[in-house]
């Protein structure tokens, strides 16, 4: 299948498995998984950062962040896109008694500091206590500017506040600015790192901060029932994927921008070609379009879509060029039918 849901279809290569299945193991919760500890105190050091945790998701790994940061009645900014409002079933809420404060992005994917300023609450008992700016980058495959991320570290300062990042596809960024890692990583408290997504691991995210940070977020792990036995099994394709699945992102980002200008070909799909930045492409369809039927159509010859207004389609590790051409001819086609 050429499945566009999403990079977090990928599949483990073949050195992953391999991999997976010699890896030294232990009872993590202890704390003597060999493959594990290895990976956190490697990951630590590539990324700046004193310590590091292996965890099973994305949305584990920030909700570990934001109940490490912020103690119950706090609240947190973040963007109004922010996946960890939006997307992750209001968990720092739900389980962190924490406080969202969404602000409206910009359209570059930016929160503009005036307005962060104004929605940090006075220090009165009336209100959540303000504590932490956490953002997003790569946010809906746009990436925020190293100018942007300094000015963050600045206005943090200032406030007295924390400064978290949603790393779920900072290696996108970090490619699409062609900076080493540690040019973004810098700016932050904390971090966390998808490693499911472009970078093609079958399970785990990284969460980065001092050893402080991350004996809190160690705490709150096992507290949510995230603690994991022998996950040098996992951890093992996770150092792979940071190892050996970095550098070639640029090709998932150089088919998207193949895919972006192939679908401005096509009647009925419009895509602004200069803002795709990485690997998501955003396309603009024709109400008229019956989308439901198309991926239908589409599903029987093996390529998967999701139906949506902007329609997003993603590339990663399983999608190469030629499968690019594949799923623009086979829309082409598909096209005609629907007519």
């Amino acid at each position: 299948m050429i499945d566009f849901r999403s990079d977090t279809v990928t599949h483990p290569s073949q050195a992953m498995r391999e991999a997976m299945a010699t890896a030294p193991v232990g009872d993590d919760v202890y704390g003597d998984d060999p493959t594990v500890n290895d990976l956190e105190v490697w990951a630590a050091e590539r990324h700046g950062f004193e310590s590091a945790l292996f965890c099973s998701s994305g949305t584990q790994a920030n909700l570990l962040s934001l109940m490490a940061h912020c103690e119950r009645g706090d609240e947190y900014l973040c963007g109004q896109q922010a996946h960890n409002y939006m997307f992750e079933g209001g968990g720092a809420a739900v389980l962190g008694s924490i406080q969202p404060q969404p602000i409206e992005n910009e359209k570059d994917g930016t929160i503009p500091f005036a307005k962060l300023a104004a929605a940090i609450k006075p220090d009165d008992a009336h209100f959540a206590r303000t504590r932490l700016l956490s953002l997003e980058n790569t946010i809906n495959g746009k990436v925020l500017p190293l100018s942007y991320m300094a000015e963050a570290r600045e206005f943090v300062n200032k406030h007295n506040l924390k400064l978290h990042l949603d790393g779920a596809r900072v290696y996108n960024a970090a490619t699409a600015l062609n900076v080493d890692i540690k040019q973004i990583s810098q700016y932050f408290d904390s971090m966390t790192v998808c490693l499911s997504k472009g970078l093609g691991a079958p399970v785990g995210s990284l969460v980065l901060g001092d050893k402080a940070f991350i004996a809190r977020v160690r705490r709150w792990r096992k507290v949510l029932g995230g603690g994991m036995r022998q996950a040098g099994i996992l951890a093992a394709a996770a150092k792979i994927a940071l190892t050996e699945h970095v550098a070639r992102l640029a090709d998932d980002h150089a088919n998207a921008k193949k895919l972006a200008e192939g679908l401005n070909h096509l009647p009925g799909f419009s895509v602004k070609s200069d803002r795709v930045q990485t690997n998501i492409v955003f396309a603009k369809v024709d109400p008229a379009l019956d989308q439901r039927q198309l991926a239908d159509i589409l599903k029987e010859k093996g390529i998967i879509i999701t139906p949506g207004n902007p329609m997003r389609l993603v590339t990663h590790i399983d999608i190469s060029r030629e499968d690019i051409d594949t799923f623009l001819s086979e829309l082409e086609l598909a096209l005609k039918q629907l007519k």
